[in-house]
């Protein structure tokens, strides 16, 4: 029997035709899937994790990763996972034919992952992570590396990770010092590493590390930074696995995902740390982008994966749990009669249409994102996948930190919607707002992200990606003002794109005259600002496709789901964008009070 945390009705309704998978699926690379084989696929997908993720949830939870005897130990399922997901392809399915791969669409792995997170998000990393280390080998990797690692990592046989953050440098990488020496065919790695996300545990066979190092002389900055492969056990003369000196010296206590270990690292305390360079020298920064542009939306899909499944599990209480009595038109409850579902309190409804807004909304968002990257890799014409690259850089930080900041948000009132079950470990609620919270932390925090869209994805070709998503907005803004339901809506999109043109303006000047500490002061508030109009661009296009389902009697799903579309979409209209004025408010002000704040007045 399916668990009742993803709405996959939604899902499908947003993939194929919100955002429209056949556009992807009719480029060459994607010739052998049609929506009944991508139908087949999530099916199985979503029967795999009712299985094998969603039983083990509250079990890592209670049993969490922990360092023991030198070693982390982990869930046995962890292992089982892994092991299972290889053989269905997941960890391959974005992969050519020609390395072992099953050359899906992003949007379709996307959707996958979505599922398997929402039945239980802390081991669909174990195996992200791997994909990521795998997709970097076979990008900037020789043969040789590619030959050595990647097999044995898209079987689910080796782990994969990303070493970034050492103990003195977060997210400030240019600080970085784990060394890197030239010592033949190799580098002599040494350094540690921290908060590595699957960096280890008992019972892998083999985890392959793409590091960050400098190699000796190396330009000081990011500029000097290099990548390298950094096996746990590298291959011996005899093909047999030998250790490579990669030391695991902790793991972290978590409030949230506490069954996804999360490692420190020392390489190389007997000096006998060997790594392999990846690509050029001085590079590496460059080509870990790829793997963390890709983490980042994940993050964010993850996040949105979590607040469906709270979403799910409030709704459900609400539906069943009796408590308190509706009002009488005197304005008194009659005590005479039974009491009444909370789902019928306007104030629990309230909380989760907010809930259904955002987790939908995000939802969405990433799903977006995915068909953008399917489409600027794969579209046959230059300028055409130029477009859909602008695209993609200008939604990255934002698909990673509006399901992160607003799915909690998102969580807490589901957990408000249990009262005061839902602060009981009883109850999953508690759980799901511990694990999300860690999400507008994970791959640069929500004021790195920010900092990003404002300070380089608004300006980058001056302006270049801002412009062609005014024009994709325009179109679902043109089409919704033919619909005399929804062009009340759609006015107001529109007067919140022109409100966001005098927003930048104002911002724009600062930078103009050089100001940039003034210009970036305010970046998270932007960021909350645009997010914001971006879901409500995306819940107008919702509304929009649901419309027209009704109008011509379609009955691929019930007419009370289009309504509950629409209805959401008024909501979001009514209660989440109008924030936009009081954001813009905020953004518009000439004052520099946080610039100015002297380190005196915090005390």
């Amino acid at each position: 029997m399916a668990h009742d945390y993803i709405d996959l009705n939604t899902l499908k309704f947003l993939l194929y035709d919100v955002h429209h998978l056949d556009e992807v699926l009719e480029q060459e690379r994607f010739q052998d899937y049609d929506r009944a084989s991508v139908d087949l696929f999530l099916n199985a997908v979503s029967d795999f994790s009712d299985k094998e993720l969603y039983p083990y949830f509250e079990e890592m939870d209670a049993d969490p990763a922990h360092f023991e005897d030198g070693e982390v130990h982990v869930h046995p399922q962890v292992s089982r996972y892994m092991e299972k997901a290889g053989e269905m392809g997941l960890a391959a399915a974005l992969f050519d034919y020609e390395d072992g791969g099953l050359q899906m669409p992003n949007s379709v792995v996307t959707a996958s992952a979505y599922i398997q997170e929402a039945a239980n998000n802390h081991m669909p990393g174990y195996l992200g992570l791997t994909f990521g280390a795998a997709e970097l080998i076979l990008h900037f990797g020789d043969d040789h590396l590619k030959k050595t690692y990647v097999p044995n990592m898209l079987t689910g046989a080796w782990n994969g990770t990303m070493c970034l953050t050492e103990p003195q440098a977060g997210s400030s990488l240019s600080d970085i010092v784990t060394a890197a020496i030239p010592e033949g065919d190799h580098y002599r790695i040494s350094g540690q590493k921290i908060f590595i996300s699957g960096g280890d545990y008992k019972g892998v066979t083999n985890v392959v590390h793409l590091l960050l190092a400098r190699i000796e002389g190396a330009p000081a900055g990011t500029r000097g930074i290099s990548l390298f492969v950094v096996p746990k056990h590298r291959p011996g003369e005899d093909g047999q696995l030998v250790f490579n000196d990669v030391n695991t010296v902790g793991d972290f206590q978590k409030m949230g995902q506490r069954g996804y270990c999360t490692t420190h690292l020392s390489f190389g305390d007997q000096k006998d740390c060997r790594g392999w360079l990846v690509g050029e020298p001085h590079q590496g920064l460059k080509y870990m982008f790829l793997m963390m542009n890709g983490a980042r939306i994940a993050v964010g899909r993850g996040a949105a994966a979590i607040a469906m499944a709270a979403y799910r599990a409030s709704l459900a209480y609400a539906k069943e749990r009796p408590q308190g009595r509706r009002l009488t038109s005197s304005g008194k409850k009659d005590v005479s009669k039974d009491q009444t579902l909370i789902i019928n309190h306007p104030d629990v409804k309230r909380m989760l249409l907010t809930q259904k807004v955002i987790a939908e909304g995000a939802l969405s968002l990433v799903l977006l994102s995915a068909k953008y990257q399917d489409l600027s890799l794969t579209l046959p014409g230059e300028s055409e996948r130029k477009k859909y690259q602008y695209l993609l850089e200008l939604l990255t930080p934002v698909a990673k930190t509006y399901p992160a900041e607003k799915g909690l948000e998102a969580v807490s009132n589901g957990l408000q919607v249990l009262g005061g079950y839902g602060f009981c470990s009883d109850f999953i609620l508690q759980q799901y707002y511990r694990d999300i919270r860690i999400f507008s932390i994970y791959e640069g925090t929500t004021g790195i992200q920010s900092m990003d869209l404002l300070g380089r994805k608004i300006t980058m070709d001056n302006g270049a990606a801002l412009a062609h998503l005014a024009e994709e907005m325009g179109k679902t803004i043109q089409m919704a003002m033919g619909a005399e339901a929804l062009k009340p809506c759609a006015e107001a999109l529109s007067g919140k794109t022109g409100l966001m043109q005098k927003v930048l303006g104002h911002l724009m000047e600062y930078a103009r005259t050089g100001n940039y500490e003034r210009f970036l002061a305010d970046a998270t508030v932007f960021m909350e600002f645009f997010g914001n109009i971006l879901v409500g661009w995306l819940w107008l296009d919702m509304a929009l496709h649901a419309h027209k389902a009704l109008a011509n009697g379609e009955t691929a799903h019930e007419k009370g789901f289009y309504s509950g579309k629409i209805h959401a979409m008024e909501y979001y209209f009514t209660y989440e964008l109008p924030k936009t004025e009081g954001l813009a408010k905020i953004l518009l002000n000439t004052s520099d009070l946080t610039v100015s704040a002297a380190e005196g007045l915090f005390e």
